[in-house]
């Protein structure tokens, strides 16, 4: 039988266990940010940097951080990066268990002091369904009575052992722009790993996998025509804050998102789910 249990760690950080006959996941209530996530019988399938020390008040540093309602940097350089979402309390409202499968459901809250970033009146949520494969929803509805404009992504780590060893598959006839430049035309599937990747892909089909030494890992997107692709290579790595300077050679980053041409625009009363769905390949 699946439990389900809340729990705080060491520096403070909320955070609520699912233990099933299917997976092992945790997800912390800052930033609604899925930290770990294991099927039963196989690899974890996400990475966090053990660099990473837990501080309240910084997104956790691998995970699944949620970037919204902007990705990347937003045009007035003294707000947060990729957003504030990833930075705030999220209320959880609601867990289902269905044949072992466990959805929780969370809210975010926003607060006065948000509304310097986000003078609209929406409402956010994010509904995550722990099984053999893991279903990530980000939610937007728009309550206001005016048009509503967004970008976001899920920010998504995965472990894949070894960059030198990791082939990324579905990526061909997508447009990317990497560093500024661009747009590019991927005239092959395949991505191969030999310096920092940090690509934004439009026009992108909904399934892409990641194949490593452990297996592959199978990344799908619904209502999302771009992705992004990060790895930060040698020197990036050692500027990066909370972040190993080898770490680089354990991860990537595939993140489902809706950014560049396919940025959301809501309508007043106007639903948009930005979903991924991880697994390893049977």
């Amino acid at each position: 039988m699946a439990v389900i249990t809340t729990s705080v760690h060491a520096n403070g950080l909320e955070y609520i266990e699912v233990n099933s006959k299917l997976c092992y996941a945790r997800i912390l209530l800052q930033g609604a940010q899925i930290d770990s996530f294991i099927p039963k019988g196989q690899a974890p399938l996400l990475w966090v940097s053990s660099a990473d020390d837990y501080q309240p008040g910084n997104g956790i540093r691998g995970g699944i951080p949620v970037c919204w309602p902007w990705f990347g940097q937003h045009p007035n350089a003294d707000w947060p990066q990729h957003g504030f979402a990833r930075n705030r309390q999220w209320c959880h409202f609601s867990t289902e268990v269905q044949d072992e499968i466990v959805t929780l459901k969370l809210v975010l809250p926003l607060a006065a002091a948000d509304r310097r970033f986000w003078p609209h009146n929406t409402r956010v949520e994010l509904h995550c369904r722990f099984g053999q494969k893991l279903r990530i929803s980000l939610v937007n509805i728009n309550l206001d009575d005016h048009p509503v404009t967004l970008t976001q992504a899920l920010h998504s780590y995965f472990s894949i052992g070894d960059i030198h060893q990791l082939i990324a598959k579905g990526f061909n006839g997508a447009h990317y722009i990497e560093f500024g430049a661009g747009p590019y035309v991927q005239t092959e599937d395949d991505v191969h790993f030999e310096r920092e990747t940090d690509r934004v892909y439009n026009g992108l089909g909904a399934v892409q996998q990641l194949h490593t030494p452990h297996g592959t890992i199978v990344v799908k997107r619904e209502h999302s025509h771009s992705a992004v692709l990060w790895n930060p290579w040698v020197e990036k790595s050692r500027r990066l804050a909370r972040f190993n300077d080898d770490d680089y050679l354990q991860m990537v980053c595939l993140e489902a998102a809706n950014v560049l041409e396919d940025a959301v625009t809501l309508a007043p009363g106007e639903r948009h789910e930005l979903t991924t769905e991880i697994s390893w390949q049977a």
